[in-house]
C-alpha cells in the first residue's frame, strides 16, 4: 500500500473484487452503468417479460443498469416502449428513459409515475435494498418491508396479465407475502441469475400473469 492511500482493508478488498469482477468488466466494455444489468438480462432471457411496446416501471433504480436493459429490449429510444426509472438518489439522465427522483412509499408519487408511464404498466421491476445496518434481523425485516411496498404499488398500476419482478432474500418472499402474490398472480418463481454473486443472498421473485381482484372481491 502506497504511503497515500488512506483506503479501508474493506474497501481495498472492495476494490479488489471489482477489478477481478468479468461483469463489471463486461459492463463497462457495453457502456452499462452497473453489474447489475446482466442480472436483469438474464432474467428476461429466461422469463421474457421484456418485450418491444411495453411500459416497465423501474424502482429503486439507480444508478441505471437495469433501466438501460429495459431501455433496449422495450425499444424505448424509438419511442415504442416507456421506461421510468425512479430512485430516492437523484440519477443522470438515460436515453430512453424517463427519470424521477422520488420517494415511491409518499402518495404523491404514484400521480407521477402514472403520468410518466402514460398506462398502466406491462412490467413492475424492484431492484429496491435498504441501507445497510450491520445487524442480520434488521436488515431483514427492511428488505421484507420494501418487496411488499413495491408489490403494493405493482398491484395498483400493473395491467392484467402483467409482470413483477423483485429483488428478495435467500428464501425468496415471506410466507404472507407469497400467498398474496400466488393469488394475484398466474406464476410465481424465485430464480437466482448468474451475475448475482454466489456469496450474495439475494434472489429475484418473477410473478407473472397479473390478475386483478374483480369488482366486489377483496384486494389481495
Amino acid at each position: 500500500m502506497s504511503a497515500g492511500d488512506r483506503r479501508t482493508p474493506s474497501s481495498r478488498r472492495w476494490l479488489a473484487r471489482q477489478q477481478r469482477d468479468p461483469y463489471v468488466v463486461q459492463a463497462r466494455r457495453a457502456g452499462y452503468r452497473s453489474r447489475a444489468a446482466f442480472k436483469l438480462a438474464e432474467l428476461d432471457d429466461r422469463f421474457g417479460f421484456l418485450r418491444p411496446g411495453g411500459r416497465v416501471l423501474d424502482l429503486g433504480a439507480a444508478p441505471g443498469g437495469w433501466a438501460q436493459v429495459a431501455a433496449e429490449r422495450v425499444a424505448a429510444k424509438s419511442g415504442q416502449g416507456v421506461v421510468v426509472a425512479v430512485d430516492l438518489l437523484a440519477m443522470p439522465p438515460l436515453p430512453g428513459v424517463s427519470v424521477l427522483t422520488l420517494d415511491v412509499s409518499l402518495p404523491a408519487s404514484e400521480s407521477a409515475i402514472r403520468q410518466a408511464l402514460g398506462g398502466a404498466a406491462d412490467v413492475v421491476l424492484s431492484d429496491m435494498a435498504p441501507n445497510a445496518s450491520g445487524h442480520a434481523g434488521v436488515d431483514h425485516l427492511r428488505i421484507v418491508a420494501l418487496v411488499e411496498q413495491a408489490a403494493e404499488l405493482a398491484w395498483r398500476l400493473l395491467r392484467p396479465g402483467g409482470v413483477f419482478v423483485a429483488k428478495v432474500r435467500q428464501g425468496g418472499a415471506e410466507g404472507d407475502l407469497l400467498r398474496r402474490l400466488k393469488h394475484a398472480f398466474a406464476s410465481v418463481r424465485h430464480a437466482k441469475p448468474k451475475a448475482s454473486r454466489a456469496e450474495s443472498a439475494e434472489v429475484y421473485l418473477v410473478a407473472q400473469g397479473f390478475r386483478p381482484a374483480r369488482e366486489g372481491e377483496p384486494a389481495t
